[in-house]
């Protein structure tokens, strides 16, 4: 008979290294913004799970050349891609780069995103247009590109996009960060009932704080970091790996039924926040 504590470590064990299944097995995901933070991680979880991996990044190479290597490590066919998702001439070039090294697409994360707070007051058109251009435009014509591409072949598909609590929850000084992914659920929402006929499925995951580089400034200030962990009733803000997790599951077989939905990782804040 095995003990409480041998039982418990056990189970502690298995909640932080999940079985592996290969359950993205012989699958392609295009992964925009995958060279970094919460990208990152999904592009290491879909290789771990089976799939080639396309790896799309902006600006410095060596990150995603790094994370190619580290993804060929595993086993997995991976390629790095320069492309910016505001730009349709390179969203088109991405897509079909993609289908020429694997033949075609059967998985599409949108996420790729920029924040700049201002308060409202002062918010800049330029910033308004920069964020809604990479945040929501871009989530518009990767979706578009990719659900082209899956049904000409006719094998249906899976599209996540990487939204954010804020898709929900108010932020002051973050009004187009905040309108971006408002716009995004809403987009998603109508896009999952024209591609349904089409076995498509297209859902977002709804990030709240995640321990990413992009935080580095905030983990440095304790009294901000104090009332960020006061807000979230697990105490403490999540890690890329979770996010990841979710994302193969909605990639996988085992979420055929789901689309349309949006699934908030978040430690619970937005209950807290009273959002929901």
């Amino acid at each position: 008979m095995r003990d409480k504590g041998t039982e418990t470590a056990t189970r502690g064990e298995s909640e932080s290294l999940p079985e592996t299944r290969l359950r993205l097995l012989d699958k392609v995901a295009l992964v925009t913004g995958g060279d970094t933070g919460i990208g990152r991680a999904i592009c290491l979880a879909f290789a771990r799970e089976g799939a080639s991996v396309v790896v799309d990044y902006v600006g410095d190479r060596l990150p995603a050349r790094q994370l190619v290597e580290e993804l060929e490590s595993l086993g997995a066919r991976a390629v790095a891609v320069a492309a910016d998702v505001s730009k349709p001439d390179e969203v088109e070039r991405l897509v079909q780069t993609a289908v020429a090294a694997y033949d075609g697409i059967d998985i599409l994360v949108n996420n790729a995103g920029v924040e700049e707070q201002h308060p409202f007051l002062e918010m800049p058109l330029e910033v308004w247009n920069h964020v809604l251009a990479v945040n929501l435009t871009g989530v518009w014509l990767c979706t578009q590109a990719a659900a082209r591409q899956m049904v000409a072949r006719g094998r249906g598909g899976r599209i996540i996009n990487i939204s954010s609590v804020h898709e929900e929850m108010a932020m002051p000084t973050n009004a187009p960060y905040c309108a971006a992914k408002g716009g995004v659920r809403m987009l998603m929402r109508t896009v999952a009932v024209e591609l349904a006929p089409y076995g498509i499925t297209v859902n977002d995951v709804a990030p709240g704080a995640i321990d990413t580089p992009m935080d580095a400034r905030l983990k440095s200030d304790p009294a901000k970091m104090r009332e960020l962990l006061s807000e979230i009733p697990l105490g403490r803000m999540g890690r890329p790996e979770e996010v990841a997790g979710l994302c193969v599951f909605l990639a996988s077989g085992a979420a055929a039924y789901v689309t349309g939905a949006t699934y908030v990782i978040d430690g619970g804040m937005m209950k807290n926040a009273g959002a929901l």
